[in-house]
């Protein structure tokens, strides 16, 4: 296999045959990397579009709007109201295809609208060991996934980053503010608010860029940390159950197993 840079010139040549784009940029590390990609191979013929909901951490919109800002690089928001999507609020097995279908539609949307040819947006070859029915979505849209197509893994990622100073490498890696409930549990906007203030109060007391994910299951918050963030969790044990309860969770529990992706997808 070639090297890791020359893959990203390969990659960088892929994006510029394209002609243009608009990107699906959320500020997370893989569209990091793929919008610096774009902007490099295609200029001002490069379009961020990042969406905005509820259902997704709050911080994230700034740090898109601050990076695109800093880059140069022209960026568009859309609103989506998701919890209006039926299947979404529901919280059915298939609820990342909806959710990612009302998404791309409207960057498809914008795209066509500001005159811009493809689509591109930042799945990585990881992805494929996960339950992702968001990928139906993306196929039937015509989106395109640039960096998966050249074989690119969370470490290739994440070291390009690195060795291009951008801070977005040493970011954990982020979801859907739905993916902490499971199927079949509906979801609200309080239910959203409610585990985003929890992951909030928890960041602020363990290492800074370890994973956490506060599951939702109804009165239980069951806490995934990063295993190296595990003392730090239990040394705040106290405090961390006491703003649980004060959210509104009878219960709190940290899990053993640590963080994992898609750990609500076991039960499937």
């Amino acid at each position: 296999m070639p090297g890791l840079h020359d893959r990203f010139e390969t990659l960088k040549r892929n994006l510029a045959q394209m002609g243009s784009a608009a990107v699906a940029f959320s500020g997370g590390a893989d569209s990091t990397l793929l919008l610096c990609a774009a902007q490099d191979a295609l200029g001002d013929r490069v379009l961020s579009v990042t969406a905005s909901s509820k259902a997704f951490p709050s911080g994230e919109l700034d740090d898109a709007r601050q990076f695109c800002l800093a880059r140069g690089v022209r960026h568009e928001v859309v609103a989506l109201d998701l919890l209006s999507v039926p299947q979404f609020a529901e919280n059915h097995p298939d609820r990342c295809y909806h959710c990612k279908k009302a998404i791309f539609a409207e960057i498809c949307r914008v795209a066509a609208e500001r005159g811009f040819l493809h689509v591109a947006e930042g799945s990585i070859t990881d992805d494929d060991a996960d339950y992702r029915p968001g990928k139906r979505a993306i196929a039937e849209l015509g989106v395109e996934s640039p960096l998966r197509n050249a074989g690119f893994t969370k470490r290739d990622v994440r070291e390009l980053l690195c060795a291009m100073g951008v801070t977005a490498a040493a970011k954990p890696a982020s979801a859907c503010l739905a993916s902490r409930f499971p199927y079949g549990e509906r979801i609200s906007a309080d239910a959203l608010e409610r585990v985003e203030n929890a992951e909030r109060f928890i960041r602020a007391l363990i290492p800074p860029h370890s994973q956490l994910r506060v599951r939702s299951h109804g009165t239980l918050a069951r806490i995934e940390v990063s295993p190296h963030a595990m003392d730090a969790a239990m040394s705040q044990r106290v405090k961390i159950a006491a703003e649980m309860k004060r959210l509104g969770f009878a219960y709190a529990a940290l899990d053993l197993s640590g963080y994992r992706t898609g750990s609500l997808n076991e039960t499937l």
